[in-house]
């Protein structure tokens, strides 16, 4: 027998025998009991020590312990493997769902610029209509008027009951009365009562223009074109008397005004042809006027900046070019 079935036997007999001790203070009865049951148990035990079916049982205990552990270890590293691809499927879910919010608010940031050509081409092409109809108008009124024929007084034309004849309008005056229009004398002619001044006079010339320009940054443009045009007026010479027209104009093309700003874009290409705000001043003048539907000379202007001021910033220039390109003006040229 191997030595670690020695043992077991021996260890077997002690505790025997020290059970034998513990029972002797019992019944005879209960002891003859125990020691048969010990005795089957022995013989029992020395049939498997001698067949081998211990040292089988232990080998066969040994090999399923050996198998229980590698199945842990099998187990182990496949709960690793899942753990691993649940926290990639977490973050790819992460990912996916900030790509979507991406992706609302950029498509929510499309409706609204969308929304706001449309009315920005709505207003250009109201624009250009009412442009179209005053031209119109204005020569429909250079058209002489064909005079209807009269119908003088005594005449043999029939006239309705209770109208007043000829022979009622006679008078004995010499002067004639018109009621219902003043006498030359007594028209009096309106003078032009300016708005009450915004700007500070009690400060010089570059904090008033600082002021005004505060109310473009706020937004308030009616308030803004009220204090740079002021400012023009009461400093036309001044060296920042150009940039404030430039402004000025600014106020109206911010607004969709284009026929405002492209007069107050002229005034000032005419008054500062050499000021700081110049070149950016004929540039937006040339667009206002393909805006408002007058594109041959909005081409021309802007084609001309860089030859009227070819020193002028590049980015000035960079934004002509790409002007001209948008609305075809070179192609129109050529």
């Amino acid at each position: 027998m191997k030595p670690i079935i020695k043992l077991k036997i021996l260890r077997l007999i002690i505790i025997l025998n020290l059970s034998f001790i513990t029972f002797s203070f019992a019944d005879n009865h209960n002891i003859y009991e125990t020691l048969d049951a010990i005795k089957k148990d022995l013989k029992t035990l020395e049939r498997a020590v001698y067949s081998g079916s211990i040292e089988l049982t232990s080998k066969n205990n040994q090999s399923i312990s050996e198998l229980d552990q590698n199945s842990e270890d099998v187990l182990t590293r496949h709960l690793l493997k899942l753990s691993e691809v649940e926290d990639q499927f977490r973050e790819l879910t992460n990912k996916f769902e900030e790509i979507n919010f991406k992706l609302d608010k950029l498509s929510n940031r499309l409706s609204k610029i969308q929304a706001d050509n449309q009315l920005r081409f709505r207003d250009i092409e109201n624009n250009i209509s009412s442009v179209n109809l005053t031209n119109t108008e204005d020569q429909l009124s250079l058209k002489p008027k064909i005079d209807e024929k009269k119908i003088l007084p005594g005449s043999s034309q029939p006239q309705d009951l209770g109208t007043i004849s000829y022979k009622d309008t006679q008078t004995s005056d010499t002067t004639q009365k018109i009621q219902s229009v003043e006498t030359t004398a007594s028209v009096v002619t309106e003078t032009f009562q300016s708005e009450e001044k915004i700007l500070p006079q009690d400060i010089s010339p570059n904090e008033q223009y600082e002021f005004a320009t505060s109310f473009l940054k706020v937004g308030d443009y009616s308030t803004a074109e009220r204090a740079f045009r002021e400012f023009v007026v009461t400093n036309p010479n001044h060296e920042l008397a150009g940039s404030a027209q430039y402004w000025y104009a600014e106020t109206f093309r911010i607004r969709q005004l284009y026929t405002d700003a492209a007069s107050a874009y002229l005034e000032g290409y005419q008054k500062y042809p050499k000021g700081k705000k110049a070149p950016i001043n004929l540039l937006k003048l040339g667009v206002s006027m393909v805006q408002i539907g007058e594109k041959d000379q909005g081409c021309k202007m802007i084609n001309g900046v860089e030859l009227q001021y070819p020193d002028a910033n590049q980015s000035v220039l960079q934004k002509a070019k790409y002007e001209s390109k948008k609305f075809e003006c070179i192609k129109q040229d050529s």
